[in-house]
């Protein structure tokens, strides 16, 4: 019933955010939202081991932004392998998160359009599954379940209950098996230079 009333919500609320694909210029702003929002743990958890040092997935980073063009809400997906199939072929697969939204706009709608966003766009480019670890009565909306994810473990310590997978391709996940491990771009870092 929440999941109704939040939709009837954000339909008659004047439009207050946008959605965007992130740019260099959000970077301080996404971080400092996502401390806020999060906490500075945030870093220590097993998702953030798959996602250090990577680039999110090709035109996969989106921003919501207020009237003023502030940010205020954040999502990112990463491109990973989910686990083997039977045949022992690595499954390519996507890992959402963090979302994130500024606490001031918490309840506007901004957090599921920015699910919304974030799922239409993946599979408008070809993806076929979406994994996050999450609360499950919050994601079970947009079609997150576990039982998709259930022989597929996270690096590290992980809720059982809280690892939920989506479906792009009906099927896509049919067999799967095993680790979760980063698949997307190394950031690049900048050459050391060596005092002379």
């Amino acid at each position: 019933m929440a999941a109704v009333l939040d939709s009837v919500r954000a339909f008659f609320a004047p439009s207050i955010f946008t959605i965007d694909t992130e740019n260099p210029s959000d970077v301080v702003s996404r971080e400092n939202l996502l401390d806020r929002v999060m906490g500075t743990d945030r870093r220590k958890k097993s998702s953030e081991k798959i996602r250090r040092n990577r680039i999110p997935a090709e035109g996969l980073a989106l921003v919501a932004r207020d009237r003023d063009g502030h940010l205020i809400g954040t999502v990112r997906l990463w491109n990973v392998e989910a686990g083997v199939n039977a045949e022992g072929t690595p499954i390519n697969a996507l890992l959402l998160g963090p979302l994130a939204v500024d606490c001031r706009h918490g309840g506007k709608g901004v957090g599921s359009a920015l699910m919304r966003a974030a799922i239409l766009e993946a599979k408008n480019r070809g993806h076929g599954a979406v994994l996050l670890v999450g609360d499950a009565a919050y994601y079970e909306r947009f079609g997150f379940f576990a039982e998709k994810a259930r022989h597929l473990v996270m690096p590290g310590p992980f809720e059982r209950s809280r690892f939920l997978a989506l479906e792009l391709t009906e099927g896509w996940l049919d067999g799967a098996a095993g680790m979760i491990v980063p698949s997307g771009w190394i950031l690049a870092s900048a050459p050391v230079r060596r005092a002379a």
